[in-house]
């Protein structure tokens, strides 16, 4: 027997369809349909939803106060307006997972990070300021509210644009502003896992990721309050504990840049390219030498790995306290330690060193009147050295401005005693200029005449 069907039964030729089931599956073609497309036909019924609800308001509006079906009318508009904010909702839902899904193609649909329930907050290429290298390089940032995700743009981007390669938590992550005078509108991100020195394009956009950052570390906060206020134990939260006690190990330390340093941090010996090279304390991120950082410590934040650790982090970090190698000898004058802001000291830059004193090159060297000791300039090869170079008493001296070729520079002479500086600006040798010359006549900070030195 023949199987019958209700479509003609004979074969069409290659490229073409049979138009009857073409009639059937184009709308446009039919003149029953406005010649509209199948997609503006699904499109109708949530388009009839605020037409329906412009209606019922109008009608409403123009009901008499006594009208029998005003309470049917005012029923169904509360009924249309409730199904209007369901679609809205729906549709702004819809418009976020596919943002999130585009963001997610971007980063590589790595497993860890693909997470429908997160919210894209902020984006944008910042500049990450290295400790070793001396120029900022290119990174981007993706703000979710519960990650930041440190990410290098890819040179080939097929697929993936970027490589993720450091996820920081928002729970536990601290923002705020550098001031430093070398890298301008920077700022510093310290999380768990890492910690960050990052650069904006400008001072707005640097303020912005301040905010965003700062709000999406509130929001988890908050919940995070709301959720030990429902679940409280009469133990006490152990985590809690653990916040409050001493971050060392709990979080990624800031590394001091390399540069900043001459000497290490903990014995104060001079760097050389050979026998003695530079390290960094993975606990409290200070520059020392192999023999000062020639101990392993178990990190909190590195999932509780080994990791290179100075003499006192691992003294605090285990408890164990190591022989003393040698008998400490009495602090000399020159080992203070140096200040790189105003909080320690009345004035603090670098200033370049001119004449035959410090040698014919000319070397910039960190200046530092500190405030326990204004009545002495200290001058360090690097803002975070442990020892000064040389210090300079600087009662009884008398301060001149120097030579008029170049207005910048200015000099301490006093009993054939000469020791001549340049400034990076006119302002700053104002600063400094004033700044000796009330530490020559014996000011004190704290006294009636007591004024800061940046007026």
């Amino acid at each position: 027997m023949s199987r019958t069907s209700s479509e003609p039964s004979s074969c069409w030729p290659p490229g073409q369809t049979n138009p009857h089931l073409s009639r059937r599956l184009s709308p446009a073609s039919s003149e029953a349909s406005a010649s509209l497309t199948l997609q503006h036909h699904m499109l109708e019924p949530v388009q009839r939803i605020p037409r329906y609800e412009l209606l019922l308001k109008e009608y409403v509006q123009k009901l008499p106060g006594q009208a029998p079906d005003l309470a049917d009318a005012q029923k169904a508009l509360d009924m249309i307006f409730s199904a209007a904010q369901h679609s809205n909702a729906a549709i702004t839902e819809m418009e976020r997972l596919q943002e999130l899904w585009d963001v997610y193609q971007r980063l590589g649909l790595e497993d860890d990070i693909v997470d429908p329930s997160n919210t894209l907050l902020r984006e944008g290429p910042v500049l990450k300021i290295s400790f070793r290298r001396s120029g900022p390089m290119e990174r981007y940032l993706f703000l979710f509210n519960n990650m930041l995700l440190y990410c290098v743009p890819r040179v080939i981007q097929v697929g993936a644009h970027f490589q993720v390669r450091t996820r920081i938590d928002v729970a536990g992550m601290k923002v705020r502003e550098l001031t430093d005078a070398e890298f301008p509108h920077s700022f510093l991100v310290s999380g768990k896992q890492r910690t960050l020195e990052l650069r904006a394009r400008s001072q707005e956009e640097m303020i912005s990721w301040l905010q965003a950052c700062q709000a999406a570390i509130d929001q988890i906060e908050k919940r995070n309050e709301t959720f030990k206020a429902a679940v409280q134990s009469p133990e006490g939260d152990p985590q809690e504990q653990e916040l409050q006690s001493m971050e060392l190990g709990l979080r990624a330390p800031q590394w001091v840049r390399d540069k900043m340093v001459t000497m290490c941090m903990r014995c104060q010996e001079p760097f050389n390219a050979l026998t003695r090279r530079r390290h960094h304390c993975r606990a409290c991120g200070y520059v020392v030498c192999a023999r000062c950082s020639d101990y392993r410590a178990e990190l909190k934040y590195d999932a509780n790995r080994p990791n290179r650790v100075c003499l006192d982090c691992y003294t605090f970090l285990t408890g164990n306290v190591l022989p003393e190698e040698k008998e400490d000898k009495r602090r000399g004058i020159l080992e203070k330690g140096a200040v790189a802001g105003s909080e320690q000291s009345l004035i603090c830059s670098f200033l370049q060193l001119l004449g035959d004193k410090w040698g014919k090159s000319g070397p910039r060297g960190w200046c530092v009147i500190p405030r326990d000791d204004p009545l002495v300039l200290y001058v360090y090869a690097a803002p975070q050295d442990m020892r000064a170079h040389t210090s300079i008493p600087l009662l009884g001296y008398q301060v001149t401005t120097g030579p008029q070729a170049d207005p910048r520079v200015f000099q301490l002479q006093q009993s054939g005693q000469l020791y001549t500086f340049k400034a990076e600006s006119e302002e700053l040798k104002g600063r400094w200029v004033k700044a000796m010359e009330r530490a020559a006549s014996g000011w004190i900070p704290g006294g009636p005449n007591d004024k800061d030195l940046s007026d």
